[in-house]
Order: structure tokens, then sequence, then C-alpha cells
């Protein structure tokens, strides 16, 4: 099965997804992860219809996107993991949207480095870390709302982020835990979307429009709680090369 046919699968799974939700397909964006996969791959998936694709590393991501994005200005490029304060500076000139802001501190450092190109507000995400694995990156709040003590540590940081006037903060990102089967992903999906709820009540001048959750194995899980974004790779372009 080539990527073209590959990608159109992953579509239809994300229109039955959302069906059974009852939720509009439309409203669920799908980002091709691209990590591992060179220039001329990345192309077929565009030429199928990718336009959102996402990165994990910012000096791998430098290499592909400027050709790429010369070649297919629409395409949106999209910032998935962790992102390190030593290269914010270029992960701002490569990225339409970061998912990955894990800390008040890098947080700040994205900001400082807008306004000196004075280049605009920069679309982020919240990563959040509600599975309490150690692994995981992001702001730590094992359990969601439920864990009162680490949300009411968590507020501050939100609400100084919120303030920061380079950054447009859209919604929040979690990776859920690897799990035989996807519906053991849901609770953490689901508190995700709690979380966001919460956020969303006690700053309402944010969108919050964003959940970031799901990818090859758990997407389907994801977009049943609520997912408006879900990040699949594996699906698409077939294993990684490396």
């Amino acid at each position: 099965m080539n990527i073209a046919s590959r990608f159109d699968l992953v579509l239809e799974r994300i229109a039955r997804a959302a069906a059974r939700a009852n939720r509009d397909p439309a409203a669920i964006t799908l980002v091709a992860v691209t990590k591992t996969h060179p220039p001329e791959v990345i192309a077929e998936a565009i030429a199928a219809g990718a336009r959102d694709l996402g990165e994990n590393r910012v000096q791998e991501a430098a290499l592909k996107i400027p050709p790429l994005a010369a070649a297919y200005p629409d395409a949106r490029w999209h910032l998935i993991g962790h992102l390190q304060r030593n290269k914010a500076k270029t992960a701002i000139e490569l990225f339409d949207m970061i998912h990955s802001i894990d800390s008040l501190r890098l947080a700040e450092t994205l900001n400082r480095l807008l306004q000196e190109r004075a280049a605009g507000r920069l679309p982020v995400l919240l990563q959040v870390n509600v599975s309490g694995e150690a692994s995981k990156e992001g702001f730590d709040l094992p359990g969601g709302i439920a864990n009162r003590a680490g949300l009411e540590a968590l507020l501050p940081e939100v609400e100084r982020i919120l303030a920061l006037p380079c950054l447009e903060v859209r919604g929040l990102m979690t990776i859920a835990p690897i799990v035989a089967d996807p519906e053991q992903a849901r609770p953490v999906f689901r508190a995700l979307r709690e979380l966001r709820d919460e956020l969303a009540r006690r700053f309402p001048r944010a969108a919050w429009a964003e959940l970031s959750m799901g990818m090859t194995d758990d997407f389907e899980a994801a977009i049943a709680e609520g997912a408006t974004i879900v990040r699949v790779g594996r699906a698409i372009f077939g294993e990684r090369a490396g």
C-alpha cells in the first residue's frame, strides 16, 4: 500500500471515529508525523493531501522544512517533540505551531525571541503529563484535575504564560502511555479534556480550542474523548526509517 492509500485510510478512520462520537470530522486536524522520513517521501504525503506536518526534532527539521516549505508554501509545520531552549530560536523560524510548551522558562524564552524578531504571535499548545509517567515530558499533573494540589501549582504558571504577548495559547497536548488496548488510553485523553475545560473556565480570555492527543495506535480513542488534532506517523508512512 502506498502513502496516498494509507493517508486516505487514516482519513476514513478519522471520519468513522468522529461519526461514532457524533462529531464533525472536519473539526479534527490530521498532522502527518514525518520524523526520520526524507523530503521525497514527505512530498508524497503532501501530494496525497497532507497539509499539516509534524516533526519531533528541531535539528532534523532544519534540514527538511526549508526546501519543502519553498516547494509547498501552503504546508503547515508543527513541532510535536520536546523543545530545548537552546533550539528555540531555530524553532520559531521553522514552525507554524509548537505543541510542546512544557515549562514557563521555555515559554518566556520563546516570547523574548519573538519580540526580538517582531514576528507576531506564535500559536502554541501546553504539553501536560496527566498520565504520571516519568518518561513523559510536560507540566506534571498526574490524575488531571482530581490532583488538586498539582492543579493549584499549575495555575499560576498558566496565568503567566497567557500574559506573554507573543504566544497565542490555543490548547493542550499530551502523550498517552503505550497500552495493549487503545480503550485503556481513554482515561488519559479524558483527563486532558477535563483539564482544558477547567482552564477555559478559569482563563476565558484564551481560546483553548485545541486538544492535540492520539497517535497511530490510539487516535480513534482520542477522538472519542474530544481530540481536535491527531498526530499520525506510522499509519501513513510505515515503519520509521531510523
